[in-house]
């Protein structure tokens, strides 16, 4: 990222995580589930696609930002979510060294804030299948 400078909004132009047409300039935000970039009004009488919501969190006292994507996910996408221990069993080996393959880089996932790892089934298999354990 040597010379780019960040913002709060994603540069005009940028295609949008969801619908795949541009975003305007200062008419989208990035999701804090999945990180992508999405239209959504930054101010009240725009006229814009939403494709997201902006809300105030009671916890944080701050706006959350979250893409339709990960707002409604389609009703089977968490089936495709593994914890550490579903993912081992999977790729049938013990939870010790799918986290070791985690934090080397080699497996991607997610953490929660509470430290646990997760994973997508097809992450886990194609992993499994690389190493030969699957």
């Amino acid at each position: 990222m040597s010379g780019e400078t960040l913002t709060p909004f994603p540069a005009a132009g940028t295609p949008c995580a969801v619908c795949g047409e541009s975003i305007p300039h200062e008419g989208g935000a990035y999701c804090e589930g999945c990180g992508e970039p999405f239209h959504l009004a930054q101010r009240a009488g725009l006229e814009s696609r939403d494709c997201g919501r902006v809300w105030i969190s009671e916890e944080h006292l701050g706006l959350v930002f979250g893409c339709d994507r990960c707002l409604a996910p389609p009703s089977d996408a968490l089936d495709d979510v593994l914890d550490l221990e579903e993912a081992a069993l999977l790729a049938r080996v013990e939870a010790a060294v799918l986290q070791a393959a985690a934090l080397a880089g080699e497996l991607a996932h997610r953490r929660t804030s509470g430290g646990s790892f997760l994973f997508l089934r097809r992450d886990v298999t194609a992993w499994a299948a690389r190493r030969g354990s699957a």
